[in-house]
């Protein structure tokens, strides 16, 4: 395993062992005491899946503090384009967003530290996206930025006619007028 450091502090790329056979492959996606002697010592509390088409754009979503949650995410069939922006005042990268192409072929994971907008558009017929999470689902908490905000200038790499945002999602502010408490 692999972690590769971002412009970000905290923000993490994860790249898994991955053993490929005329079988298919296996790669070990967690392993609490591996991930721990590396320094990731997120405490895990709850898993979640979500199968999308080509064309939907996932976000930008965040819970609010005491509510936060870091998120180690992965792509298990297919390919798309994962975005955060960092959205803790004190960070010398406030307000800046980073991308990658996370895919079934790369296994490339992305750990997702509290105080982040966290989405993602999918660029194959379908994915299947699975998510660790370090603290519960709180709707009261749940807020969002704007995914096409020209100022966080995020490449989808989805044209807007082939987009498919949900309506809550695009009901959400500009990060300028977004609530944050990070």
């Amino acid at each position: 395993m692999e972690i590769l450091k971002t412009d970000i502090k905290d923000l993490l790329i994860i790249k898994p062992n991955k053993f490929v056979d005329s079988r298919g492959f296996f790669l070990e996606s967690y392993n609490k005491e591996r991930y721990y002697t590396l320094d990731i010592v997120n405490e895990f509390v709850q898993d979640n899946v979500s199968c999308s088409q080509y064309g939907v754009i996932r976000g930008l979503h965040y819970q609010l503090a005491p509510y936060s949650q870091a998120k180690l995410v992965q792509v298990l069939k297919g390919k798309i384009i994962d975005a955060v922006v960092d959205l803790r005042r004190d960070s010398d990268t406030f307000g800046k967003s980073f991308s990658i192409e996370l895919s079934q072929e790369n296994g490339l994971q992305l750990l997702v530290p509290r105080g982040f907008a966290h989405g993602f558009s999918v660029l194959s017929n379908e994915v299947i996206f699975s998510y660790k999470c370090d603290n519960l689902y709180n709707k009261e908490a749940e807020r969002g930025l704007l995914y096409n905000d020209p100022n966080l200038n995020i490449n989808w790499q989805i044209p807007t006619n082939e987009a498919i945002v949900s309506e809550k999602d695009l009901l959400h502010p500009h990060f300028k007028d977004a609530e944050y408490n990070f």
